[in-house]
């Protein structure tokens, strides 16, 4: 039974795939000129060990160069590790960096979410990297400056030290593996991700199934927000706000626009077939293995990280 489970769940995720559904997260494919051999010793170094050494951001005018899971970030702003309405999380993992239009996204976000019953603001996970790229440990996304992970805890204390940071969780909203949220799910959940898709700068915002389908269930009022609401795997211990390219941004790749429409069905569709997964294509003993994804190396970002890199 247990075979069978995931073995229907591993033929749901190819569906997906043929619908280009994994690279919802990432973002669409950058074909922007790269650094190639212009980044000289460094050009075949990982690109993660290069970005992820820096401390702080460039001095640069802000933008954002490439695509969410391939780019980097200019002039950075940081998100202070506390304010009125938040705190910034795990700051051992300096990822409170962000495009400054995502870092005042969050702030008035939080405001927002302060007026909650329960929530005294926001916990705020990962943004990006001082100067982005790929990261360490982790998001494969968040890579330009343009994504914001919020908690689903309500914040009780906005007086948390160093040390409580790093060792408080967040909590798990979801039931059935994402097909429902569970009781620690809100109305006041529902509120702030609305609140973030209302805000014309917000692209897409990812959170489990369940979560879109209870929301789908539960709007009366204007739907039009709910095309911004995207399932997406895990996201259940927090929910990821992705940002479009500011405007006149020239280098940035945007993603794709969503479907038409609030996506509820498909939503619901997702639901199903987490509780009754489709039954799995038998795999060809003769296919060749698929290949490991390759780290990227500092060749192959946009030709403006570089300089980034470097500034």
């Amino acid at each position: 039974m247990i075979l069978t489970r995931i073995l229907g769940i591993a033929a749901l995720s190819l569906t997906l795939a043929a619908c280009g559904g994994p690279r919802d997260i990432s973002g669409a494919r950058t074909t922007l000129p790269t650094i190639g051999s212009s980044g000289g010793a460094l050009s075949n170094v990982q690109a993660k060990k290069l970005f992820g050494s820096k401390g702080l951001a460039s001095s640069q005018a802000p933008a954002a160069h490439g695509g969410y899971a391939k780019g980097c970030l200019a002039g950075g702003a940081q998100l202070p590790e506390t304010g009125p309405t938040w705190q910034a999380m795990r700051l051992s993992r300096n990822r409170n960096w962000a495009h400054p239009e995502t870092v005042d996204m969050v702030k008035k976000l939080s405001a927002f979410a302060a007026t909650q019953p329960g929530w005294e603001g926001l916990y705020v996970g990962d943004l990006s990297q001082p100067r982005g790229g790929p990261m360490l440990t982790g998001h494969r996304s968040h890579q330009i400056g343009l994504d914001a992970d919020i908690w689903m805890l309500p914040p009780k204390s906005l007086n948390l030290t160093r040390a409580q940071r790093e060792n408080i969780s967040s909590i798990s909203t979801r039931r059935a593996n994402g097909a429902y949220v569970n009781a620690s799910w809100t109305r006041a959940h529902h509120e702030i991700l609305k609140a973030a898709a209302n805000d014309p700068r917000v692209e897409r915002i990812f959170v489990f199934p369940g979560a879109k389908v209870q929301m789908c269930n539960d709007e009366k009022g204007n739907r039009a927000y709910l095309r911004k609401i995207r399932p997406w795997y895990g996201h259940h211990y927090h929910f990821h706000v992705r940002l479009s390219c500011p405007k006149g941004a020239r280098g940035c790749v945007n993603q794709n626009p969503p479907p038409a429409g609030d996506g509820c069905a498909d939503a619901r569709q997702w639901q199903a077939n987490i509780l009754n997964p489709p039954k799995a294509k038998p795999r060809d003993p003769n296919a060749p293995k698929p290949k490991p994804r390759r780290e990227l190396v500092l060749a192959d970002l946009p030709a403006q990280c570089n300089a980034v890199l470097n500034n």
